[in-house]
């Protein structure tokens, strides 16, 4: 059975140092049982954060280089790479950001837009990579993701919307507002894994309506039928799969960046997340990528997401580790066997696949091919 590339997506968590990136990362394992416990950044329950498998990294509680891995959520596979915040290490966020299809920008619900998330926003905008903003750490004192989203309209002059509201802060944080759904969602179980649909809190019902009025007309900009809609039946009879559409038509285009929020550190929030990232970020046949034909003065020719072409790859990151030197690669068409020959453009000399491997942070699993 052919695989289906429109339920896939390939994307990076970006952000300032100190935003949440590895935690959110570790969370986005364990909903998607990767893991089965979740570990927290700095290590001190001796095990640390699976995406941060470097021995310094665990001690210093940062993150040094890009980690890799796959997941699944309902029935869309996600690779995801995480990446480091310090700018001394901007150019592991350079390579990564280079072959992402779409990215979760982590801003801090306290901090805010910060110096590191100027110069990562600037680099999703040079690759032109579609963007969810995902506001973390609504549970510590001063939180205001309201404010943070004001602040990523002017500092970083993005269309952004409040796709959520929480529902409390600070330490009352007790799940979020979905104004698409105009639903509340509360975050049960010892790790928040259990989803509570419940109505929208009768204190909250004026704030919310008033966002999704925003929401609403923002994604009325990308589907004049959704405006016709709004202007029939007002915004409560608006159909919520076309509001869908046209918040994703708009994320495709990069004119529009839906903000979610909630913290991962207390497990609030994550679930919802993932979903976004599955209704609004691109899958890769919805990306446009181009190979230079050297040999007909670096013409452009269209790349196609069909394993049944010519294989097309970049190799967009070395590691020397235990078992030699790792490349890790992006397929962009055709696939790549264990045992076949490829071509190197820059050695111009051709190569054996010796032996491919699907990482899974430090981890390694064999396969047989890759697409």
């Amino acid at each position: 059975m052919a695989f289906d590339i429109s339920k896939m997506r390939n994307i990076g968590i970006s952000a300032h140092i100190d935003s949440g990136k590895t935690t959110t990362s570790e969370r986005i394992l364990f909903y998607c049982n990767k893991i089965h416990a979740i570990h927290e950044v700095r290590g001190k329950d001796g095990v640390g954060a699976v995406m941060d498998n470097m021995e310094l990294e665990r001690e210093r509680g940062i993150t040094i280089q890009s980690a890799a891995t796959q997941v699944q959520w309902k029935d869309t596979i996600i690779n995801l790479i995480d990446t480091p915040g310090h700018v001394d290490f901007t150019v592991e966020v350079e390579r990564s950001l280079r072959v992402l299809d779409g990215a979760i920008m982590i801003l801090c619900a306290v901090a805010g837009v910060q110096s590191q998330s100027i110069t990562v926003d600037r680099q999703l905008k040079r690759y032109h990579v579609p963007r969810v903003a995902f506001v973390n750490k609504c549970d510590r004192q001063g939180a205001n993701p309201i404010r943070v989203c004001n602040q990523v309209r002017e500092k970083l002059g993005l269309n952004a919307h409040m796709m959520e509201l929480p529902i409390g802060l600070e330490d009352k944080l007790e799940g979020v507002v979905d104004l698409v759904g105009m639903k509340a969602i509360y975050f049960d179980g010892p790790n928040g894994e259990n989803l509570r649909i419940a109505e929208i809190p009768a204190n909250m019902k004026a704030d919310a309506d008033k966002y999704r009025e925003e929401l609403l007309d923002a994604a009325s900009m990308f589907d004049d039928s959704l405006m016709e809609e709004i202007m029939e039946k007002g915004y409560d009879g608006v159909e919520e799969a076309k509001v869908i559409a046209a918040i994703r038509k708009g994320t495709l285009a990069e004119q529009f960046v839906g903000v979610f929020c909630g913290s991962a550190h207390v497990n609030k929030g994550i679930q919802p997340l993932l979903d976004a990232v599955v209704r609004y970020l691109p899958a890769p046949n919805e990306v446009k990528n181009v190979a230079l034909d050297l040999d007909n003065n670096e013409a452009e020719v269209p790349l196609v997401s069909d394993d049944t072409k010519p294989c097309v790859a970049l190799a967009f990151k070395l590691d020397d580790g235990q078992y030699g030197q790792l490349t890790y690669t992006r397929v962009y068409q055709g696939k790549i066997r264990k045992g076949e020959e490829l071509y190197n453009t820059r050695t111009k000399k051709r190569f054996k696949v010796g032996r491919l491997v699907r990482m899974n942070s430090a981890q390694m699993e064999d396969i047989n091919e890759g697409c």
